[in-house]
């Protein structure tokens, strides 16, 4: 063998080890693809099988009577009105503290706030508390709301403990939005003369606005199902009645009595069916399930038709 032959089988060598590094590499690759089809169908048959026995169970009880009765001692009889009502107003309140806080909040962190310690610090309990126990929030909101402001169990100390429960995911949802917007945006916007509001407003919030308002109904989402912290703030498990009405006489247009109101929600209405030993008032559980089922859902539908509806209006 002549000396020239050496190098052109060392790289013949080289390009089958390459080689054989790829379709080892591809190997490794497509079974973590299927490992990820494989765990998404199973997740999705868990939830297509649980959904379709409330479906089968839930779905004869619906009925209008059943949306605009009180809740009752007889199964046949009894509805959702007083929970449905009182879900609605909760989230009310929900939204008018966690949304303008949230936003602003991480509309401060990513774009004002200095780079230090103290920064560093807010950042990362900020992010810690999106994963805390939502009966600890419960807990907190007993102490604070309930006996330290007063408010006792009100649709006020319902509302503000379920704000305290998505701040940090309405924070941490504004800032990952924003930090999509790319720099050259920004440094336009001085180019041409703006102050930092301005750059503020009429181009980072218009611009990151699907992200944040995807992570706010995400966060919604949560809020209606939670149990937890509603118990623990003493929610009523049997009304039947309303909270006063928000619109008040002539003299006064809006009325705040119903802030202070006692109130009941849909998941605490659903444990107090799924407690009682009779069948009937489990099937109407599930069909107060199937309702939050479909109010969450909707609710998730609408997060992403808001992001791709804004993101076609976007001219980067």
């Amino acid at each position: 063998m002549s000396p020239q032959s050496h190098p052109t089988t060392t790289n013949d060598a080289a390009v089958n080890e390459i080689r054989r590094l790829i379709a080892r590499h591809k190997t490794w690759d497509g079974l973590f693809g299927l490992l990820g089809i494989v765990t998404l169908l199973s997740a999705l048959l868990v939830f297509a099988t649980l959904f379709g026995q409330m479906l089968v169970n839930g779905l004869p009880h619906l009925s209008w009577e059943f949306f605009t009765s009180f809740p009752s001692r007889r199964a046949a009889s009894a509805g959702i009105l007083s929970a449905w009502v009182g879900t609605v107003l909760v989230m009310l309140v929900t939204t008018l503290v966690a949304v303008p806080l949230g936003v602003g909040a991480g509309i401060y962190l990513e774009e004002y706030a200095a780079r230090n310690l103290l920064t560093d610090i807010i950042e990362i309990n900020v992010t810690n508390l999106a994963g805390v126990p939502s009966i600890i929030y419960g807990l907190l909101a007993l102490g604070l709301f309930v006996y330290q402001f007063g408010l006792g169990q009100s649709i006020a100390a319902a509302g503000l403990t379920l704000a305290l429960l998505i701040l940090p995911v309405v924070i941490v949802a504004t800032r990952e939005a924003i930090r999509t917007i790319p720099q050259n945006i920004r440094e336009g916007a001085y180019a041409c003369g703006a102050t930092k509001w301005q750059m503020v407003a009429h181009h980072i919030i218009p611009y990151s606005l699907p992200g944040i308002m995807t992570g706010v109904i995400i966060g919604l989402a949560r809020a209606i199902g939670e149990t937890a912290p509603i118990i623990t703030i003493g929610a009523l498990t049997f009304i039947a009645f309303l909270p006063p009405s928000p619109f008040g006489d002539a003299e006064h247009l809006l009325s705040f009595e119903w802030l202070l109101a006692p109130f009941t929600v849909m998941p605490i209405q659903m444990f107090n069916w799924i407690s009682r030993p009779e069948e009937a008032f489990q099937a109407n559980a599930a069909a107060a399930g199937l309702i939050l089922v479909v109010m969450t859902l909707s609710m998730n539908a609408i997060a992403i038709w808001i992001r791709h509806h804004f993101r076609k209006k976007i001219k980067w």
